[in-house]
């Protein structure tokens, strides 16, 4: 499977069974096509974190970690006690040799543990139709920390899908959330893909 391949297989995924079994199958060579196409929403991500002031101590939990590309930007940024969440075995597998992070556990990115507050929170490249629904975001902002930050992508796939923003805009009027940044850039230059990276304070 080739580079355009993936991606274009990606976009048009529209069931958890359909997105698991697309990332088991091109597991080995995602971060080589995921670098080749110039992916830049991890370094952005980690750096809204830290200018949002999140301390480089704080616990960060990175969902949707992948093979680890948005662990290494995390932890380039300065922070280092990390943990992980994907669905992926065959990703996990790849993100834990990397020795990163503190913990890594599959599991469901809409059904996230109970016990998981810290004070902040990463989904880079995680929100898009078949990948993720705009309800995880309330179900983030929920296990953060008072005063934790949520760092998170919107690419030009889930603009195109008004139940994003509709929900941020919905947890910004409902006094839910304080919005300390969003910016307009890059995501993956090589499929000519941008993205919004915004960061929510949970009140």
């Amino acid at each position: 499977m080739t580079g355009d391949d993936f991606f274009d297989r990606a976009y048009g995924l529209s069931t958890a069974e359909e997105t698991s079994a697309h990332y088991a199958r091109f597991a080995a060579d995602y971060e080589t096509a995921m670098r080749d196409n110039g992916y830049a929403t991890p370094a952005r991500c980690a750096a809204a974190l830290r200018e949002a002031g999140v301390a480089p101590g704080a616990a960060i939990l990175d969902i949707g970690c992948g093979t680890g590309l948005s662990g290494e930007a995390l932890s380039e940024t300065g922070y280092s006690t990390l943990d992980g969440i994907d669905f992926s075995a065959e990703m996990l597998a790849i993100a834990r040799s990397k020795d990163i992070y503190r913990t890594l556990t599959q599991g469901d990115l809409d059904a996230l543990p109970d016990d998981a507050a810290c004070g902040g929170v990463v989904a880079a490249g995680v929100f898009s139709p078949g990948h993720a629904p705009a309800t995880l975001i309330d179900d983030v902002l929920a296990r953060l920390e008072p005063g934790g930050v949520f760092v998170f992508s919107l690419n030009d796939h889930a603009i195109a899908d008004a139940s994003y923003e509709g929900r941020v805009h919905e947890l910004l009027d409902a006094g839910g959330a304080e919005l300390l940044s969003r910016e307009y850039g890059d995501h993956m230059p090589g499929q000519n893909v941008r993205a919004w990276v915004l960061a929510l304070r949970r009140r």
